[in-house]
């Protein structure tokens, strides 16, 4: 762009994510690169591009977008959230101990319980409220930090600004999975994160059409070691799932804005639902949870819903419920879950943009009497 990029909106950033990349046609919309290898223009020579695993046009042009929006130095495009949480952790060396708090997304506690701690990382399980409330006394005698703000399914927060500043002091990686969020709230890397997380798959792409995660980080030789691993392992996003990203990127600021409309509507109606005894939700991003007075109001809910869909994910248009105990958490200890209040009445809704009347309206149909 003939403009400075950073002195644009994040919504002016997002509608032309991609859109100027084709200089030789013009296309507006970003081309999908498929081929696996290049032509090398003579010997010891490259266009940049050799072999797609380790570099391809259409994810190039994504990583560079996801950089630009998380302020960042670098962004690396994967296969999935997971893949990309595992590169993230293939930084630590066995030894080393991962401080993690217990409200974590379920797939990441089976990450870290059964690969990562068998591979020989530390895993030092902690209290969210005790990293919340002194971040710097929780992370003595760690090395790196993995954490989620809000947190899944419970939608805790915390200080990000407290816990960047104890990391800091404490020469702790601080890695942070913002997938709730998204750039649009929060940009982890500016505050002074180490490295920031997203499943892709969720609001980045938006329409529950891709499996991707993200990683992005603000140092240039952390990115070098990152993409290093990457390219080794080989968990890439593939050159379609890549255009996918972009095109959702295009629409990210409208959806996300009309959804978190639509959920501080639903949790402040939910505040006064009869049969619903506590809601999760912090007044900001679009997804809540809420625990009801019995299990079978839950299974009531689930079969009596019309617009809501009974699904894992979120992040896209639609709106998803999920039953934590029985999806996302379903690995968790059961200890763990009871503890954190993971039991089967709570509820997790990812709300999308349906009209909130109509989202409204359905629920209550459902809860019953």
């Amino acid at each position: 762009m003939n403009m400075d990029n950073q002195k644009l909106k994040i919504d002016s950033r997002l509608a032309q994510a991609g859109s100027r990349w084709d200089t030789r046609t013009g296309s507006v919309s970003m081309p999908i690169v498929p081929g696996s290898t290049f032509k090398h223009p003579g010997l010891g020579e490259s266009t940049g591009f050799d072999y797609s695993r380790t570099a391809n046009p259409t994810r190039q042009e994504l990583e560079r977008v996801l950089a630009d929006l998380e302020g960042g130095v670098r962004a690396l495009a994967f296969s999935s959230g997971m893949a990309a949480i595992d590169c993230a952790l293939r930084l630590m060396e066995p030894g080393q101990t991962l401080l993690i708090p217990e409200d974590i997304y379920g797939g990441t506690f089976r990450l870290v319980e059964q690969l990562a701690k068998p591979w020989g990382l530390i895993i030092k399980w902690c209290d969210f409220e005790a990293l919340r409330d002194n971040p710097a006394e929780a992370m003595l005698n760690v090395h790196a930090v993995l954490l989620e703000t809000p947190t899944n399914p419970t939608v805790k927060t915390l200080d990000l600004d407290l816990v960047v500043k104890a990391a800091q002091k404490n020469d702790v990686l601080l890695m942070v999975d913002s997938t709730f969020l998204t750039p649009l709230l929060l940009r982890p890397l500016e505050l002074g994160a180490d490295v920031v997380i997203h499943s892709g798959s969720k609001y980045l792409a938006g329409h529950n059409d891709v499996i991707s995660g993200v990683l992005a980080v603000k140092d240039e030789a952390l990115a070098e070691r990152l993409a290093f691993i990457q390219n080794t392992s080989g968990g890439v996003l593939g050159p379609f799932d890549s255009w996918l990203m972009l095109r959702g990127l295009k629409t990210l600021a409208l959806r996300f804005n009309a959804a978190q409309k639509n959920a501080q509507i639903i949790a402040q109606w939910l505040q006064n639902r009869q049969g619903v005894v506590k809601v999760n939700y912090p007044g900001y991003g679009a997804m809540l949870s809420f625990s009801t007075d019995s299990h079978l109001r839950v299974k009531n809910l689930l079969e009596k819903v019309n617009l809501w869909i009974y699904a894992e994910s979120l992040g896209g248009v639609e709106s998803l419920i999920t039953i934590p105990i029985l999806q996302t958490h379903a690995d968790m200890d059961a200890q763990v879950r009871e503890k954190l209040g993971i039991n089967d009445c709570l509820v997790r809704v990812s709300v999308g943009i349906e009209h909130a009347d109509d989202l409204i309206a359905d629920l209550d149909q459902a809860l019953g009497e």
